[in-house]
């Protein structure tokens, strides 16, 4: 394992998010790597697009994200944020891998999965914890701006939107990519690099 020019990283994620669960399933090949410490926190798409004027199918799926962010807030609030993560993965891997659309199936099989209580589910239909999905969420923006989506990522407390993968880096390529990302943000004049996205993000 090659030593890394970053000690700690900081992700922020929805778990809806195709873009987030390939930079995360990156940032876990880095893992095997870099020495790199990571910590994971919820980001809200639905939040971030409140008020916004969106196409219907768009505002649809808006509307049914709440779900799942909730449920992440609830369990790391009443059981510790040593769930984030694995609820992430679980959620993530029915979404994504498995395309399962159905967030409240979703989010039963998941609980399940990391062995959390059922009754957390309800939550997904409350807001009795939006203000701490609110300030995890203001935690990514306040240091990138509104000006984004997910994921977030910070290495060594600099953070940016991205980096934006539609393919998951594996071994030392997801190493050398890793250290790139970082040397740019040790720049404190580099803030973008960009360029239109040509291909669907692939899970494999």
């Amino acid at each position: 394992m090659q030593d890394s020019v970053a000690e700690k990283a900081d992700f922020w994620f929805d778990p809806v998010c195709p873009f987030a669960w390939v930079t995360s399933r990156w940032m876990g090949e880095v893992q095997q790597v870099r020495s790199i410490s990571i910590d994971w926190h919820v980001m809200s798409l639905s939040v971030l697009n409140e008020g916004r004027d969106l196409p219907a199918d768009y505002r649809s799926l808006m509307d049914s994200a709440w779900a799942p962010v909730r449920v992440l807030i609830a369990a790391e609030t009443l059981h510790g944020a040593q769930y984030t993560k694995p609820l992430y993965d679980a959620m993530g891997t029915r979404i994504h891998v498995d395309g399962n659309r159905d967030f409240e199936l979703v989010i039963k099989e998941s609980l399940a999965e990391v062995g959390l209580p059922d009754e957390l589910a309800d939550y997904g239909s409350t807001d009795e914890f939006d203000a701490r999905l609110r300030a995890s969420h203001q935690g990514a923006i306040d240091r990138v701006g509104d000006d984004v989506g997910t994921p977030v990522v910070a290495f060594n407390g600099t953070a940016f939107f991205g980096p934006v993968l539609t393919r998951i880096p594996r071994g030392e390529e997801a190493g050398r990519i890793f250290d790139a990302a970082v040397q740019l943000a040790s720049f404190p004049g580099f803030f973008e690099i960009k360029r239109t996205r040509t291909e669907a993000p692939s899970f494999e």
